[in-house]
């Protein structure tokens, strides 16, 4: 990759949530801002190897994006009231953007997550507008095939349309009805950036800092309740062993192999604090949930003081709230870490069958075969794996693994 390349890559990830979103409250038209925000992208790659990089390339390509975006409605004809919107930005200095602490990103999320859409169909519609994430990788997100993924957006751009759906934040007494969506993109907006599912990087730190500073915004928006304040709970958790997650050469550093003495034990102290103004509501979700296991692992000083009978509790509790394979598939390696790999595998043999996609599924095995003594089959699993890896840190730490098991 040159750098122009590079440069065009970091800006895409740090501008287009921002870009799209700031073409769709001047536009109302969701097409038009996502592929005049593609134009201007596309125009970097052509003009950035002959002119050089702006010193400013977010408002480059911000300002490129209004002019492509004003063409295209010129071209269409578009409504006069429209196009006088538009215009009048035309003027700004690049670079004088208007930010506010309820953005634009923040009103794109909430009419995203109307309640006339599906629940999967906001949560996709959200990764794709905010963040760029290819339909592909939002497929892989959902365990469902590319195809389907790319008719559930198109359905639901048109349902905005049809319907009038207005951009905007919606009134107080309307945002218990989108909780439960917003807080679900916002949690798969972090995952991505904390396990990139595809690219040179284990992590995007991009989507994991816009997935915290939105996370936050709920927070304030809905004080009293307790599973926005779970979801800032578990990310700040997380987030406070980010920097240990990855080794000199940006292989994946599991989680008993990281240097706990590195944590943000600030960080994590602060999480712990909103996990108990959440759990003092005495209505635990699957965040606060997932918030305690979290926090079963940032307080145990080292691997062998971890909680493991705690944490198979608390998935229990989990599976009441979201029985699925993938919390069965956690679940199973907790209990292999309580009980031993064997007890774990049976667990994980019985939920394989509705992973079969799941690229996490043979890394796991191969994990816990490997835990019990069997290299020849270990090593087999570590070859699906690496076959499934999703990105270099996660195939680095995997070879790393094939090699312990099969020298050869």
């Amino acid at each position: 990759m040159t750098d122009v390349q590079a440069a065009v890559a970091d800006a895409f990830r740090d501008e287009w949530g921002r870009i799209v979103a700031a073409l769709i409250a001047r536009t109302g038209d969701w097409d038009v801002a996502e592929e005049s925000a593609a134009e201007a992208f596309a125009a970097a790659l052509e003009t950035w190897p002959r002119d050089g990089v702006p010193d400013r390339p977010g408002a480059w390509l911000t300002t490129t994006a209004r002019n492509r975006a004003l063409d295209r409605l010129r071209r269409a004809k578009a409504g006069e009231a429209k196009l006088r919107l538009l215009a009048a930005t035309a003027d700004e200095p690049p670079g004088e953007r208007r930010e506010q602490p309820d953005d634009d990103r923040l009103r794109l999320l909430y009419t995203c997550c109307h309640p006339a859409l599906a629940f999967e169909a906001q949560v996709a519609l959200a990764l794709r507008t905010l963040t760029g994430l290819t339909t592909t990788e939002i497929a892989r997100a959902f365990l469902v095939p590319e195809a389907t993924m790319a008719k559930r957006l198109v359905r639901a751009k048109g349902k905005i349309r049809a319907a009038a759906i207005p951009y905007r934040v919606p009134p107080p007494d309307q945002l218990p009805e989108r909780t439960t969506a917003v807080l679900g993109v916002v949690y798969l907006l972090f995952n991505e950036g904390y396990g990139a599912t595809s690219g040179d990087g284990l992590m995007r730190p991009d989507l994991t800092r816009e997935a915290l500073r939105l996370a936050a915004v709920v927070v304030e928006l809905i004080p009293d309740e307790p599973e926005p304040l779970g979801l800032l709970a578990l990310l700040r958790l997380h987030d406070a062993r980010a920097a240990t997650r990855t080794g000199p050469g940006g292989e994946l550093v599991p989680l008993e192999e990281q240097d706990r003495g590195r944590w943000d034990r600030a960080a994590i102290a602060g999480a712990v604090g909103l996990l108990r103004r959440a759990l003092a509501h005495e209505r635990p979700g699957p965040y606060q949930l997932q918030a305690m296991i979290a926090a079963c692992h940032a307080v145990a000083a080292r691997p062998e003081d971890t909680d493991w009978p705690r944490i198979v509790r608390l998935y229990d509790q989990l599976l009441d709230h979201q029985p699925t394979p993938v919390v069965r598939l956690n679940r199973a390696v907790a209990v292999a870490m309580a009980d031993g790999p064997a007890a774990g595998l049976a667990q994980v043999d019985a939920v394989a069958g509705e992973l079969d996609d799941f690229r996490l599924l043979p890394a796991t095995r191969a994990d816990l075969l490997r835990r019990a003594g069997d290299k020849v089959a270990a090593a087999a699993e570590y070859r699906a794996a690496l076959a499934a890896a999703g990105n270099d840190g996660e195939r680095r730490y995997l070879a790393r693994r094939l090699a312990e098991v099969d020298p050869s």
